[in-house]
């Protein structure tokens, strides 16, 4: 019988606390949410930039449980070609130091993995519990550090509008352990506020049993020797790319990482330069 002794809170800071309390924080719970990260009119104007996507996102009414993406959802990924806004956020300092920290010893440079803008609605149900690293199960559980995964909460989050689910210690668990209902916690935190968690750490959205959909913008990052799980270089457009700032365009995967990633095409040789002169 497993022992219910982890943790079912998801500890919080706010974002003038100190970078090293942060990632300590972090690193022991494999969870946290920042407070006061955003300002609510970048909020406002996210929704706005991508409100053309959103608004004709496919959303499934008959959802199959069976399914690992639940039903009753928005979902729009492509994000850095979709919105300036968000753009910024990929680079905000906070998750450039977290990830930096988490990621920095194992690879030259971190880059984007995902990025992809997620809105729950009311009637959908819960996500099946995951690790963001199930993706590479070369490696056995608990695996190397290789993600950092962040969700930008949009509107508030909610036990009852779907507020992501984690299962604050289980980055340290192995394959077998399994989560009891005790172990797990709703991320509840207002809009402006953003959750970090290890790639580690299981987690799932939550179901929606309020009448109000739930939005939030999911930016994860990877070692930069990884295959990204959302291609970069299929969803920015070269025209796009080349007007993105030289530090958004190496993130994306723009440029080399030791002797991988050569190229050549023109408009990779005009981003490597780019990032040397800056």
């Amino acid at each position: 019988m497993q022992a219910a002794h982890a943790r079912s809170a998801i500890p919080t800071l706010g974002s003038d606390a100190d970078p090293d309390a942060l990632y300590a924080t972090l690193a022991d719970a494999g969870c946290l949410v920042v407070t006061d990260a955003l300002p609510l009119a970048e909020c406002r104007r996210i929704e706005r930039e991508l409100a053309s996507e959103m608004d004709v996102a496919r959303v499934v009414e008959q959802d199959d449980p069976a399914h690992f993406y639940p039903g009753r959802t928005r979902r729009v990924i492509g994000l850095v070609s979709r919105s300036e806004t968000v753009r910024e956020v990929i680079l905000h300092d906070l998750s450039r130091e977290l990830s930096e920290r988490h990621l920095g010893a194992n690879c030259e440079r971190v880059q984007l993995h995902v990025t992809a803008a997620l809105s729950i609605g009311p009637g959908a149900r819960s996500q099946v519990l995951h690790r963001e690293e199930d993706l590479f199960p070369f490696f056995p559980v608990p695996r190397p550090n290789l993600i950092l995964a962040s969700m930008w909460a949009i509107s508030d989050f909610t036990a009852d509008n779907g507020g992501t689910l984690l299962v604050p210690g289980s980055h340290t668990w192995g394959a077998e352990r399994e989560a009891l209902p005790n172990e797990v916690a709703s991320a509840e935190m207002p809009a402006g506020s953003v959750l970090y968690w290890l790639g580690g750490t299981l987690h799932g959205g939550g179901a929606n049993t309020s009448n109000a959909w739930r939005y939030g913008i999911i930016l994860t990052y990877s070692l930069g020797w990884l295959r990204q799980e959302e291609n970069q270089y299929l969803d920015i457009p070269p025209e796009v790319l080349t007007t993105l700032k030289p530090e958004l365009q190496a993130l994306t995967g723009h440029v080399m990482h030791g002797g991988l990633g050569f190229s050549t095409a023109n408009v990779a040789e005009a981003v490597e330069a780019a990032a040397g002169a800056s």
